[in-house]
């Protein structure tokens, strides 16, 4: 099954919400302009980490931000995971599509680490370096899937599983276990939903309802940020690791869920529904995930961010347009044909062959 960042999309799921009628080609391209758009706030977020000074405006914005664009992407992979059946051709594509990218980039950022920074920094499969923590926690929560579509009350169970886990500060430790448990929820909540969901945030009135609700959050974030952590919204630590009570822990699993599905289908409702400029960027988003860390944490090492320019409004401006630019042109065709080994890795000389067709 394809992740929320590539180009597939399996049939049975690509039925247009409003009519209930397969859209031309068996596929939905709401989906793909969503994780075009998606992508694109995530490497917006990226790019203002570095900012030496963008302001309680600019934190209150990228606290927006990381309430609801992982979500979205995890919320969308549950979605298209709803028909997986664990055959070994479907466990090989997980492999070849979510660990084995994770493994060469694992590499390659390492090799640039040491080139940029540190010499020394460790090669560790164990310790996913910065965003690569998605593909080992997709992979995951994928194996996962006929659990969630066996309990009784999924959603609930996995906002227990995510709650439990910011009172295990074992779970602190290399492995992304923590972000793998705490962001499970949006996962099974994708598993849960149907087209009419998606038909329904797609309604006008959700659109225009979705405008106050969007200058609400930023007013609650502008309140937030002098008073919490952002880390909350990483969800990669316990409430010990942040030194918070352990009640704030379930406390804000609950609230961080029902923050990112309100302001997730508000995000939703503005996603065009048909096929735009934007479509076939939509398809190649594993490319501009992956691709980012490369410029934003270059230009970082190499000082760009340590001009007076950047401690100003229009600096803050130039950075968003230029990551909203850069991941733009990572995810284009030309990109794939190029970097397809890396990203997309066949591996058809390491696969088992099917029994039968063995020779005796």
């Amino acid at each position: 099954m394809p992740s929320p960042l590539t180009s597939e999309q399996p049939r049975p799921a690509a039925t247009v919400p409003e009519t209930g009628k397969p859209p031309a080609g068996g596929r939905d391209h709401f989906f793909d302009n969503a994780k075009y758009l998606a992508i694109v706030l995530v490497a917006i977020g990226h790019a203002w980490e570095p900012l030496p000074g963008g302001g309680r405006l600019v934190e209150a914005a990228y606290t927006l931000i990381y309430t609801f664009h992982m979500p979205v992407f995890i919320l969308i992979a549950g979605y298209f995971s709803r028909g997986l059946e664990l055959r070994p051709e479907r466990v090989w594509k997980l492999v070849t599509g979510l660990l084995a990218p994770y493994v060469i980039f694992e590499v390659l950022y390492t090799l640039f680490q040491r080139a940029m920074e540190h010499p020394d920094h460790p090669l560790s499969l164990l310790s996913p370096y910065w965003l690569l923590w998605f593909l080992p926690a997709l992979f995951f929560w994928r194996l996962s899937t006929p659990v969630w579509q066996a309990v009784r009350a999924p959603v609930l169970v996995s906002l227990a599983v995510a709650a439990v886990a910011t009172l295990s500060p074992a779970a602190d430790g290399y492995l992304p276990i923590q972000r793998t448990l705490q962001f499970l929820p949006f996962y099974v909540l994708g598993l849960r939903l149907g087209p009419h969901h998606f038909a329904f945030v797609r309604r006008t009135w959700v659109r225009v309802v979705s405008v106050p609700v969007f200058a609400l959050g930023l007013l609650v974030a502008y309140w937030l940020v002098p008073r919490t952590s952002t880390s909350w919204f990483f969800r990669k630590s316990s409430a010990e690791e942040l030194d918070m009570p352990d009640w704030t822990g379930p406390t804000a699993t609950l609230l961080l869920f029902g923050a990112a599905v309100v302001l997730g289908a508000c995000f939703l409702a503005w996603v065009p529904r048909g096929r735009s400029w934007m479509t076939a960027l939509g398809t190649c988003t594993l490319y501009g995930y992956l691709l980012q860390g490369f410029v934003v944490r270059g230009l970082r090492y190499g000082g760009f961010y340590d001009r007076p320019f950047f401690t100003t409004t229009p600096g803050t401006v130039a950075v968003t347009v230029g990551a909203a630019v850069m991941v733009t042109l990572l995810c284009t065709p030309y990109v794939r044909t190029l970097l397809r080994p890396l990203v997309e890795p066949r591996l058809e000389w390491a696969r088992q062959r099917p029994s039968a067709a063995r020779t005796p």
